[in-house]
Formats: structure tokens, sequence, C-alpha cells
């Protein structure tokens, strides 16, 4: 099975997610700020509201793979072992001697346990030294408290390690600490599970800072890279040489964001949910610019602007204007909504998105412009800054023109 994904609201077929699982569990007062969540989620009800989030799309015909359940599936391919074992031990943290006893527990594993030891990490107390089982000086000074591998919690927001353009996926360059091996587990899963045999990578995360929730579909061939937090100028340019270089598209937009948490990737203040509709932060619709990036005559990314994202957008599109649907109906309401990923939602098809039930004004004004809002529950879901976009990584969709 290969992916094909060409739009952001071409009908969904498949879709890879994370149910979130024991790594949440793993967050407390004084390491949630580190590991990117503004709050301790309630880990019971996070699965609750995940599951129902999972069985809507379901609901309307999309095939649902799970990260945990690839992952595992790949575990149990020797070479995939062999790396993502060899990736977690290769950190000057550990010592040698605590390497070696990490590496000696970590052998006994079968492939789902390992796969939770990867997802949720590894603490003090569980690695247990003992006679002919030593864990050095270094376990010796480690605080009970400390993690001897660290939890993936943001594993849950699968749109950003990885993004399908056209036939090929991009496996990201996370830009923050705490996320940067989630990108070795998922590109493993590329590399390695049967499913995606023959995939090929247009992006690995060596390469400069690149994050899925800045990538924008906005038509076949067409681009939109948000440049901020996450995504920086040099990895947006090196992402669109690769794409020229491949032929999977003629423009890209780099659209500058402020660096802030609420605005923290493209889609936390803009998504599609239509051939021509945006829903997007009042706040920033104006004020939004790009720079029209094409390939010049060597093949290599040229830069022009900047100009107005909305009207350069309908531009590249070869579209009279981008219909804009406003987060709120006033600028308090704006900001809350905004805050609480109203403009993150996920297209299932044109005119049907997923979206927060908790937007409340932001859903009506979608629903007033014509789109259909299937309303999930996020209370917990939302601790960590991310709405059913940042949660879901489109893998397969058909494309529009083969929709009728």
């Amino acid at each position: 099975m290969t992916g094909h994904v060409d739009s952001e609201v071409s009908p969904l077929r498949t879709v890879l997610l994370h149910r979130p699982g024991p790594e949440l569990a793993r967050l407390t007062p004084r390491n949630n700020d580190s590991l990117l969540f503004d709050a301790i989620p309630w880990v019971g009800r996070a699965q609750e509201e995940h599951d129902a989030f999972a069985a809507a799309l379901r609901g309307r015909g999309v095939e649902v793979l799970y990260l945990g359940q690839l992952l595992a599936e790949t575990l149990a391919v020797p070479e995939a072992r062999a790396l993502l074992t060899a990736d977690v031990l290769d950190t000057p943290r550990l010592g040698d001697t605590l390497r070696e006893r990490v590496a000696a527990h970590l052998a006994d594993l079968g492939p789902p346990e390992l796969a939770r030891v990867l997802m949720a990490g590894l603490a003090h107390e569980e690695v247990k030294p003992g006679p002919g089982r030593p864990g050095g000086l270094v376990y010796q000074l480690m605080d009970s408290h400390d993690f001897v591998i660290d939890p993936l919690p943001n594993l849950l927001f699968t749109r950003d390690s990885s993004v399908w353009i056209s036939d090929r996926v991009a496996v990201t360059s996370l830009a923050m600490p705490a996320r940067r091996r989630e990108t070795t587990l998922t590109g493993a899963i590329y590399r390695h599970h049967p499913r995606f045999a023959g995939t090929e990578l247009l992006y690995t995360p060596e390469l400069e800072h690149v994050e899925g929730g800045d990538v924008l579909l906005l038509a076949p061939g067409i681009l939109a890279v948000g440049v901020g937090e996450r995504t920086t100028p040099a990895g947006a340019e090196r992402l669109a040489r690769r794409v020229f270089a491949a032929g999977l598209a003629h423009t890209i937009l780099a659209v500058p964001i402020a660096q802030e948490r609420a605005t923290m990737h493209l889609d936390t203040v803009c998504t599609m949910v239509d051939v021509d509709a945006v829903v997007m932060y009042p706040n920033v619709a104006d004020t939004l610019r790009a720079y029209l990036v094409t390939a010049g005559p060597d093949g290599a990314p040229e830069a022009a602007g900047p100009q107005p994202f909305l009207a350069a957008a309908a531009a590249a599109m070869g579209i009279d204007r981008l219909r804009v649907i406003d987060t709120g109906l006033d600028p308090v309401t704006a900001e809350r909504e905004q805050w609480d990923d109203g403009n993150n939602t996920l297209a299932l098809a044109p005119r049907l998105c997923v979206a927060y039930e908790r937007n409340v004004e932001t859903n009506a004004q979608l629903e007033r412009a014509g789109i259909e809002v299937i309303a999930i529950s996020g209370s917990e879901l939302g601790s960590g800054r991310g709405g059913p976009r940042c949660m879901s990584c489109p893998i397969s969709r058909t494309p529009l023109d083969a929709t009728g």
C-alpha cells in the first residue's frame, strides 16, 4: 500500500492516529512544561475522547491506522528493532554502565513491550539494577523521578512527524527537543513496515526543521508552508527544493507566522474546509503575508513578495477568492476559540469537517457557511494545544478529479 494526498479537502480514505496511552500518564506538574503540555490530562477521559474521534472517522468510511500498533509490528523486523534500540541508547547522558544495563533490559522485551517503552519511556525505578545488573554512577545519582528514556506524550499529534505530499511522505524534522525522537519511530514505520513497502521518503529528520502542522496542501500542486516557531526558513526552502525536484508541486507559499504558543503552526490559525474556503483566526486574516516560491531555471527555489496571503493563495489556486470563515463572532470569542483550536479542523471531504464541540460559535459559523461539522469532545485531548487536524496524518485521500 502506498499513500496519496494532494489536497486538504479531498475525501479522506486512510489516516494515521495515535491513541493516547501510558506516555500521557508520565506527565506531572514537574515535567509538563518541558514536555510541551499546558495541563495534566485525565488519561482515561482522553482515551474515551480519542476513541470517539476514531469512531467518527470510521463512521464516514475512513480507515484508521494506529501508530502504536504499526510500531509494534515494525519492531518484529530485526533491522528496525536494531535501529530503534540503537537510537534510544545513543545519548551521552546514560554513561556506559547504565547504557549496557538498559540495552539488556530492552533486549528482553517482545515487540509490543518494546514499542510501549519507546513511546511511554522508561522510568528510573523500572530499570531495577541488582547483582549482575549494575546501573553505575549515573543511575545512583539520578533522581528517583527521572526518566532513563523520556516519554513521548506528543505522539498524539501525528500530523507533525510526517506529511504526505502526493505519493511520497516527508518524515519531518521536529524543532523541540522533547519531540525529536518521534520522527525516528515514524521513519522506521515508513521504512520497514510491510504496509508501506516501496514508499519514497521526500524528507528526513536530519534536515532543517519542518513540521507537518505548518504544511497545508491548498490544491494539487500548491502548498502553503508556515514559517515560525517550528518550521525555519531554511526548512521551508529545503522542502521546496525537494518538492520541486520531485515534480510534486509548482507553487509554494511561505507564510511567516507569529512565534507564540497559540500560533505555533500555520494550522493553528488557518485550515481548509472546502476547495475554496478556510476557517481562519480573524486577528491574522488581514495581516498574514506570503512569499511566492517557485522553481528557478536551475530548479532552485526563488521567492517573490511578500503579498497578502489570501490573495496570493487564491491566485495560485486559480480562483477569484478564498472564502474566509472567522473563528468566533467577536474579538473575545475569537481569541478564546482560537486558543481552543477552533481553526484546527480536519476535512473529511469538501464541506465536511471534524471540529471540537466546545468551539460553539466557530462551529455555528461553519454550519452557516454550508460546512457540515462533526463535533467531538476534546476537553482532555486539547491540553497539548492541538485539534482534530493536529491529531491526524492523512495517508490516502481520493483525488478531487476522481470524485466526479
